[in-house]
């Protein structure tokens, strides 16, 4: 076994005890192409040197998985959390039939303690490797948020895209039937008077005045369904609906029927009702693209496109349109504004600073729908002073466990469960806020009640320039 330890690069260098040591506690042990060597989340029990074959590093992050690394001959696995304690951070799989010298946690302790040259040797594989899986994971986080809101706008666009969709393809044929019911009017010879009222209440009907409360709707279809029925209408209730959407009064519609046969009345009355339709397809049509064009809009200040990367930001607007690209997620949740003072702005790097906006409200929201909070409620908090701008998204969840509320900003430290995230959203908007904007972020916690709060300086002082995180 020492003469095989010997033959690895990495362990080439120490000397006849150490091995003496390794060999001890190691073992020989080969797995087939496809099985799992570590698995994300559990113990770090043992390490392996791989003598042949090749292996894959992956991570789960929700329903993708992010290949990490792939290791081969000579080189070790499993290693980082056999020295900071912590469950494994990723899952091995091997990717062809592979054989590994096994050493137990215990052998390896016991040889850091007593080698220099084994303790430099592994912390300068752990150095590179964690630089290496940082970057990879950091990336991956920017991705995934970006994937999200991909899915999320999709979602929100879709219902005012298939109203403009559903609108425009019916309104043709609504038009022509207009046409025609306006055509038979026109057709019935009505004098000159009689035709003057009717004219004069489409005309009105055409302005589309502003939609009636639901209370006020209801009474008028009462008075008109019980209005068209004196008539002889057939199905009055079907008509009184379109009549009550056409904004015109009861009064003003018996007025402008007065004196008109049965037949003539009932031109008239499907004369307005084509006009309800119309109008009513048009209104549906303006309100989807007026939708869309907010939506649009608010992604395009979301991440500043066309735009310098620092320039005068208003938070308010950054919380905003945070809150649109994220309603899709946000629709149980009571969302409220306090948002005190004056709009004031700030120097900023706006783009990120809207990443630490989604990466907060988002982990809000996950608190409050995984834990399935009655009357879930975030809270957004913007109190300006002379010199900087304080923001504080507050939820009303179930709270952060008191031993690790600490440690949230920790790179790769989080509190779900395997594969439910990568543990660097709040890392990166601590290195975003603090790094980049010489700003200050905290979280205070207790059930019922979790508050991150940040706060960035009007002008910062020394903004780091490349926006990378030390």
């Amino acid at each position: 076994m020492r003469d095989a330890l010997r033959a690895i690069p990495l362990l080439a260098d120490l000397s006849d005890q150490d091995l003496e040591l390794l060999a001890a506690g190691a073992y020989e042990e080969e797995t087939s192409a496809g099985s799992i060597v570590f698995r994300e989340g559990d113990e770090g029990d043992r390490a392996c040197v791989i003598i042949s074959g090749e292996v894959e590093v992956v991570k789960t992050t929700g329903p993708r998985e992010l290949l990490l690394a792939v290791r081969t001959q000579g080189e070790i696995i499993g290693e980082m959390a056999l020295l900071d304690a912590a469950p494994r951070m990723a899952t091995v799989r091997a990717r062809v039939d592979s054989r590994f010298v096994t050493i137990p946690k215990q052998q390896m302790d016991e040889l850091l303690q007593t080698s220099a040259t084994a303790a430099r040797a592994l912390f300068g594989v752990l150095l590179s490797r964690w630089r290496e899986t940082e970057s990879s994971l950091r990336q991956s986080e920017r991705m995934a948020q970006i994937g999200t809101l991909t899915a999320g706008l999709a979602h929100e666009m879709n219902n005012p895209a298939a109203a403009v969709r559903r609108g425009s393809s019916q309104l043709a044929r609504t038009m022509e039937a207009f046409a025609g019911r306006m055509g038979d009017l026109r057709g019935a010879g009505l004098e000159p008077g009689a035709r003057a009222r009717v004219d004069a209440l489409l005309e009105s009907a055409r302005q589309r005045p502003e939609p009636l409360g639901a209370l006020e709707r209801a009474d008028r279809e009462t008075e008109f369904e019980t209005l068209i029925g004196r008539m002889g209408v057939s199905e009055p209730w079907s008509r009184a609906a379109m009549l009550a959407d056409a904004g015109i009064a009861p009064a003003d519609l018996e007025a402008a029927l007065a004196g008109l046969r049965a037949e003539d009345a009932m031109l008239a009355i499907e004369a307005f009702c084509s006009m309800s339709d119309t109008s009513s397809l048009v209104r549906e049509i303006e309100e989807g693209a007026e939708r869309l064009s907010a939506i649009v809009g608010a992604l395009k200040s979301y991440s500043y496109l066309d735009q310098a990367e620092v320039q005068e930001v208003d938070v308010r607007e950054g919380l905003d349109n945070t809150l649109l690209i994220l309603k899709h997620k946000l629709g149980s949740i009571e969302v409220r504004r306090d948002y005190q003072g004056q709009p004031q702005s700030i120097q900023a790097y706006a783009a990120e600073l809207n990443q630490v906006w989604t990466n907060l409200i988002d982990n809000a929201a996950d608190a409050l729908l995984e834990a399935a909070v009655p009357n879930p409620v975030i809270l957004l908090r913007v109190i300006p002073s002379d010199n900087a701008v304080t923001v504080a998204v507050e939820d009303n969840g179930p709270g952060i466990p008191a031993d690790v509320v600490g440690r949230v900003f920790d790179a790769f430290f989080t509190t779900k469960p395997p594969g439910s995230g990568t543990g660097l959203g709040l890392d990166i908007t601590y290195g975003i806020v603090v790094n980049r904007h010489g700003g200050d972020i905290s979280v205070e916690s207790e059930p019922g009640r979790t508050a991150f709060r940040v706060t960035l300086p009007c002008r910062p002082s020394n903004p780091e320039p490349d926006g990378a995180v030390p």
